[in-house]
């Protein structure tokens, strides 16, 4: 679970580069196998389906995005724009964080102490204007927001970390809650289909390429942004730390994701798309580090990742001869499983 991140998040005597090797693997690592069993409880929330036309748009709305923040950046006093994006997430670490620390708990715990925190439940319906559903979209439903007595311990604790994190901004606090945003972003993003991976992919690799090489944009908002959208990791030696952003974990991390849910709808039980994408995405961040280290310059991750990931999976399918089933891979969302279920009702 999510120790295994925190405790890689910690200041621990290792060189740099493995350091961030080994925390975001273990990020994905988590995310993903949290990713195929979300939504299964009657309280969890459904992953969030992302549709062709998402996927098409992402990188033209990141863009849109990102220039607003280089310019609001570059015109507004950086200190007052740091102090509202720290209280955003805050606000947003204490409740992703906070699930987090119920998700070990339960993990831990005997049966008999989780079954005693978690009967009773507190039901809160959430406001319309911070729904991420529509009531049409949610089955005729307002969205609700589930808690019991364990995600409230939860939050005590993930509350004394934040006001940890706001008075020491310490790197190693701000990565836990890179950790758990990558980690909730993992398992509640679901491509939906391979080809819908292709196309976001193949999308965010000219993106990346283009804010990074042709502009200093993407670079000046990494580093004025004084929040935990990105992983940091000190140089004994040097100054400044070298950074990871999430965005390379987490667009990663949701295709590999979709491997190995893959994996399991084809009933292969050895897993071999999510082991020889996590092999590939090794290889890849690998690729990143050195080439950064060489040049002393930012690298835009998804150049190495992107190729690694993409390219082991379609050679692998090519070589067990199930590339048009890999292509043709769809996962289906809970509305049109209800659609199948009641057409035979209509017929009768």
């Amino acid at each position: 679970m999510l120790g295994t991140t925190l405790a890689a998040a910690s200041p621990i005597p290792v060189p740099v580069s493995l350091h961030m090797i080994i925390l975001a693997l273990a990020i994905i690592y988590i995310g993903s196998t949290n990713s195929t069993t979300m939504g299964e409880g009657e309280d969890e929330d459904k992953p969030e389906v992302m549709q062709s036309k998402d996927a098409y748009m992402f990188p033209v709305i990141g863009s849109v995005v990102l220039g607003s923040l280089y310019l609001v950046f570059k015109y507004l006093p950086k200190e007052y724009v740091n102090y509202m994006v720290k209280f955003y997430f805050f606000c947003l670490g204490i409740v992703i964080l906070g699930q987090k620390f119920a998700q070990i708990s339960k993990a831990v715990m005997s049966e008999e102490t989780v079954k005693q925190l978690t009967e009773t439940k507190y039901t809160i319906v959430v406001p319309s204007y911070l729904a991420s559903k529509t009531p049409e979209q949610n089955g005729g439903k307002p969205e609700t927001w589930v808690n019991t007595h364990l995600h409230f311990i939860g939050y005590a604790i993930s509350c004394c970390v934040a006001v940890w994190y706001v008075y020491s901004n310490h790197w190693a606090v701000s990565n836990i809650f890179g950790a758990a945003f990558s980690i909730q972003g993992i398992e509640m993003l679901n491509l939906g289909s391979y080809r819908n991976g292709l196309v976001l992919l193949t999308g965010l690799f000219f993106y990346d390429i283009f804010w990074v090489f042709a502009t200093d944009v993407m670079v000046t908002v990494a580093k004025s942004f004084d929040a935990p959208i990105k992983l940091l990791f000190p140089q004994m030696w040097e100054g400044r730390p070298s950074m990871l952003g999430l965005g390379d974990i987490v667009i990663p991390g949701i295709f590999i994701a979709l491997c190995l849910r893959f994996d399991i709808k084809q009933k292969d039980e050895n897993r071999t798309y999510f082991k020889t994408v996590m092999v590939s995405y090794f290889l890849g961040l690998v690729t990143t580090v050195s080439v950064m280290y060489y040049f002393k310059a930012a690298q835009p991750a998804l150049l190495y990742l992107v190729p690694a990931c993409l390219g082991s999976t379609l050679l692998c399918a090519l070589n067990r001869g199930e590339l048009s089933t890999l292509l043709a891979y769809e996962e289906e969302q809970d509305d049109k499983k209800d659609e199948k279920e009641t057409e035979p009702k209509k017929d009768q």
